[in-house]
C-alpha cells in the first residue's frame, strides 16, 4: 500500500509540475534562472511554447519522478498519522521547484557522460572527414550569414551546415553525426555563446579552418555582464582559427577586434576594404546593389531586405571568393537566396507581413523599422521589445520606441516586460495614444489586428518572447 501511495503521488506531482518543467527548459536547464522565474511567480502557462521532450528532458523527468517517489515512500512508510501525511503532500507541492533543482544536480553526472560520449563520437567522425571547417560567430546575423554562405558555396562545392539556430556543442555534434558525409567539401558551423570560453571550446571541438565574425554588440548582457566580456568571448574565434578570419567591419567592437587580431584577416563592409557594397536601393520588393570584391564589381539583386542583410551577403561572398568561388557563381548564389524564416521574411497575404520575430537586438530592430518605412500603406508594428540586455534594457527599449514613433501608424505592445519603457518613448515623441494597443496574449493580439488591419497594411512582427516572459 505504501509503495502504491508513493507511486500515485509521484505521478500526481509529475503532472502538476509540467508548467515548471517548461520554465526549466525555456531557461536552458539553468537552475539559478529557473528559480528566479519561479520565485517571481513567472510560470509558463501560455500556449506559445510546447515542452520539447528531448532525451535530456526525459532523463531529467525520470530522475525527478524517482526522487519524488523515494521521498514520499519513506514519508508514508515511517509516518502512519494521516494528518501528517496529508500535510506533507501540500509541503511537497510547495517544495516542488527545489526538488526539481535537486534532480537537475543528480542528473549532471549522467549528462556529462552523455555529452562526452557524443563529443568523442562526433570528433572521431569529423577527424576522418576531408572537409574544411568554417566557424561563424558574433552577436547579430550569425544564422543569416551561415545560410547565405551555404547557398553561395553550394554553387561550386558540396556543403553541410548546422541547421536552424543549432549553435551549441550538442547541436554541432548532432549535425556531424546525422548530416555530415564524406562528399562534403565544407562544414559550416554556427557558434553561439553565453559565457567566456564557449567559442574557444567550439573552435577546438570542430577544428575551425576559417572564420567569420559578424557584428559584435550588446547581446546576452545578462550572462556576459558587459560588452567587454562579449568582445573577449567572440574574439576567441580570431584566436583559434587555423587559416584566416573574415570580419564584418560594421560595428565599433569589430573594428577594435580586427586591430587586435594577429591571424591572417580580411576586413569587410567598410569603404575600400576587400569587399563592400554600394548603391543599395529597394524597388519592386527586391534589394539591388553593387558588390565590390578584390577591386572587381558586379551588379546583383536579392529578395532579402535590410542593409545588414546586404552586409551579411558581402561577408559571405568575400569568404566564398577567397575559397575559390568565381564572381558569376557568387552572383547566381545571391540572386537565388530565399528569405530566411522569421528574419525579415516578407509574407504576402491579405496584407503584407514582415516576420522578424527571431530578432531581439537594437541594431536589428532599427533595421527592421527602416525596411518598414520603405513600404507604402498603413504601417503596423507588433512587438514586446528587447530582452536579455541587463541594466540597459529599459534605456534601449525607450530609445527604440522613439524610432517606432517616427515610422509606425499603429503599434501593438505585447507582454508587460518592456511596456513602461516603450510607452515612455512613444509619449515623448507625442505618438497618438489611440494608436497604441496593449496585448498580453496572441489571442488578444489577433483581435486587435482584426480591428486595425487593412488591405494596404504592412505588419512588422519584431521579436517574439517565449511563455516565461509576461
Amino acid at each position: 500500500m505504501t509503495i502504491l501511495l508513493g507511486f500515485l503521488y509521484a505521478i500526481f506531482l509529475s503532472v502538476i509540475s509540467l508548467p515548471l518543467v517548461k520554465v526549466y527548459q525555456l531557461e536552458n536547464y539553468k537552475p539559478k534562472n529557473f528559480l528566479k522565474r519561479v520565485f517571481k511567480f513567472n510560470i509558463a502557462f501560455g500556449d506559445k511554447n510546447k515542452i520539447n521532450f528531448t532525451n535530456r528532458l526525459k532523463r531529467f523527468l525520470f530522475c525527478d519522478f524517482l526522487l519524488i517517489f523515494m521521498l514520499f515512500f519513506l514519508i508514508f512508510y515511517f509516518t502512519e498519522n494521516i494528518y501528517i501525511n496529508i500535510a506533507m503532500i501540500f509541503v511537497g507541492i510547495i517544495l516542488l521547484p527545489l526538488l526539481m533543482v535537486l534532480s537537475h544536480f543528480l542528473c549532471l553526472p549522467i549528462e556529462k557522460l552523455v555529452m562526452n560520449f557524443y563529443m568523442r563520437k562526433a570528433t572521431k567522425k569529423l577527424s576522418s572527414m576531408p572537409c574544411k571547417k568554417i566557424a561563424i560567430t558574433g552577436s547579430f546575423g550569425k544564422t543569416t550569414t551561415k545560410n547565405i554562405l551555404l547557398q553561395i558555396l553550394s554553387q561550386k562545392y558540396k556543403v553541410c551546415a548546422t541547421p536552424k539556430s543549432y549553435n551549441t556543442p550538442m547541436g554541432v555534434c548532432k549535425t556531424i553525426l546525422e548530416n555530415l558525409t564524406e562528399k562534403d567539401d565544407f562544414f559550416i558551423v554556427e557558434m553561439g555563446a553565453r559565457h567566456k570560453g564557449d567559442i574557444a571550446f567550439l573552435c577546438k571541438l570542430v577544428g575551425a579552418d576559417y572564420g567569420i565574425l559578424t557584428p559584435v554588440g550588446k547581446c546576452h548582457i545578462e550572462t556576459f555582464k558587459s560588452l567587454e566580456n562579449v568582445e573577449k568571448t567572440k574574439f576567441e574565434l580570431c584566436e583559434n582559427v587555423k587559416n584566416f578570419v573574415v570580419i564584418n567591419g560594421k560595428s565599433d567592437s569589430n573594428l577594435k577586434l580586427y586591430e587586435n587580431c594577429e591571424k591572417k584577416k580580411y576586413l569587410i563592409c567598410t569603404n575600400e576594404s576587400f569587399a563592400y557594397a554600394t548603391g543599395v536601393q529597394v524597388k519592386d520588393l527586391k534589394t539591388f546593389f553593387t558588390l565590390h570584391i578584390d577591386k572587381t564589381k558586379i551588379e546583383v539583386s536579392t529578395s532579402l531586405f535590410g542593409k545588414s542583410n546586404v552586409d551579411n551577403i558581402v561577408v559571405a561572398s568575400a569568404l566564398a571568393y577567397l575559397l575559390g568561388v568565381n564572381l558569376l557563381d557568387i552572383k547566381r548564389g545571391i540572386e537565388s537566396l530565399k528569405p530566411i524564416p522569421h528574419r525579415l521574411e516578407l509574407i504576402k497575404g491579405y496584407a503584407y507581413v514582415l516576420d522578424d520575430s527571431y530578432n531581439s537586438n537594437f541594431s536589428g530592430f532599427k533595421q527592421a523599422l527602416e525596411v518598414l518605412s520603405n513600404f507604402k500603406g498603413k504601417k503596423i508594428l507588433v512587438t514586446p521589445g528587447m530582452v536579455e540586455l541587463g541594466r540597459e534594457q529599459f534605456e534601449l527599449n525607450y530609445q527604440i520606441a522613439k524610432n517606432m514613433a517616427k515610422v509606425c501608424d499603429e503599434i501593438v505592445v505585447m507582454n508587460k516586460v518592456n511596456r513602461e519603457a516603450i510607452l515612455k518613448g512613444l509619449s515623448e515623441e507625442n505618438f497618438n495614444e489611440k494608436k497604441i494597443h496593449l496585448a498580453t496574449s496572441r489571442k488578444e493580439q489577433t483581435e486587435i489586428l482584426k480591428k486595425i488591419i487593412t488591405k494596404d497594411s504592412v505588419v512588422l512582427f519584431e521579436n517574439d518572447l517565449p511563455d516565461n516572459y509576461k
